[in-house]
């Protein structure tokens, strides 16, 4: 167990009865305006969240960091002060908040730093203790160096970050297991030394709560929107397949490209091509056919997220344009195509140019030097 002990500020509104009452009341008023929010789009509740946290803490900037799937973040929402450059829109490599610290959040769901700056207090422990005390579930310990530089570079002195917790694998939850998954974050930035007294840290974290369950609510509905229009689309396709027109998966609408968010689709039946949006080209198509019949003939469908890392000989040829792809064979000689293109030519990077692809090696840390924008 470890408590954290903080100066109790008389001078602090927050830390009296009163305040603290009124901490409550604004963290109702904020959870009420969320929940009054037209449902179908998790963005306007994200906008919604860095306006209210924002009103409750007072820091010169808010954000949502959302976690994508490959673990990088994008600014998703973002309330700040006018005179700040804005982050919203940008992605930042999953190394930038490391899988440990992904970890701790889950564990520990707010986190402050008042002044990054500040010279850390050594700690002084039992002598009979034979190993270092760990200081993960501490709100309030100093941050590590790479951390601080990481805020200074941003020019940012003072922070709060509040976790955002949705329900995630359901085969935990059956195990008894921890099923929260971290969606992302809400931060805060201080270009100043900033003290956010306890009764305020927990209105937020009692704001959080509310957020991670509207925000699931979003999430599950936008899942069984999608669920049912696949469904929809797919019912349309198979009818043009039993109806022997198979060329109107691409020529109609819907078309192929309505069941998988892709940048392009084919269709190669009875040895013609049909391209619709980014794909390879037709003799290209034939290359990967004959690397297909070859290598995974006995699959009747295949997803991939690198040509190039799956092996075929000729990914290099493709370009940036065909990245990933999926097949589906529905003859042996005819073949449904979904392709995607490389994510960092479709996305807007924040900092110095790195892979987005990189991941996490857990041996070392380096901070972030540079926060503008790049294609």
């Amino acid at each position: 167990m470890v408590i954290d002990l903080e100066p109790a500020r008389p001078e602090d509104p927050a830390l009296s009865i009163v305040g603290a009452v009124q901490s409550q009341k604004l963290a109702v008023r904020a959870i009420t305006q969320l929940q009054s929010l037209p449902s179908g789009d998790y963005k306007l509740l994200c906008d919604a969240v860095v306006e209210e946290v924002r009103k409750l803490t007072g820091y010169d900037r808010v954000m949502v960091y959302r976690f994508h799937e490959d673990e990088h973040g994008e600014v998703v929402a973002e309330s700040k002060r006018p005179d700040l450059e804005p982050y919203i829109g940008l992605h930042y490599p999953s190394t930038d908040i490391p899988q440990a610290s992904r970890f701790l959040f889950r564990q520990n769901r707010v986190r402050m730093i008042v002044d990054c700056n500040a010279k850390p207090v050594k700690v002084i422990q039992d002598e009979a203790l034979s190993q270092p005390l760990c200081l993960v579930g501490s709100t309030l310990r100093a941050p590590h160096g790479c951390h601080a530089q990481y805020m200074a570079n941003m020019g940012s002195i003072a922070s709060l970050t509040l976790a955002v917790l949705v329900n995630g694998n359901e085969e935990n939850a059956i195990r008894g297991l921890n099923s929260m998954k971290l969606w992302g974050l809400v931060v805060g930035h201080h270009t100043s030394v900033k003290y956010v007294p306890f009764p305020l840290r927990y209105a937020c974290e009692f704001v959080m709560q509310a957020f991670g369950l509207q925000l699931n609510m979003e999430l599950q509905l936008a899942s069984q929107l999608s669920e049912k229009r696949v469904l929809r689309t797919q019912t349309l396709l198979c009818d043009m397949l039993l109806r022997d027109s198979p060329t109107g998966l691409v020529t109609q609408s819907p078309s192929i490209m309505d069941l998988v968010k892709c940048d392009g689709a084919a269709l190669y039946h009875q040895g013609k091509f049909y391209p619709l949006g980014v794909t390879p080209t037709e003799t290209q198509i034939h290359d990967i056919i004959q690397w297909l019949l070859e290598f995974h003939g006995d699959s009747t469908g295949l997803s991939m997220d690198s040509l190039c890392d799956a092996g075929f000989p000729g990914a290099e040829n493709l370009g940036d344009a065909v990245c990933g792809m999926a097949v589906a064979c529905f003859t042996k000689r005819d073949f449904l195509f979904w392709f995607k293109s490389h994510t960092e030519k479709e996305i807007k990077w924040g900092g110095a140019k790195h892979h987005p692809r990189d991941k996490d090696d857990g041996s070392s840390m380096h901070p972030r030097v540079s926060f503008e924008a790049f294609l």
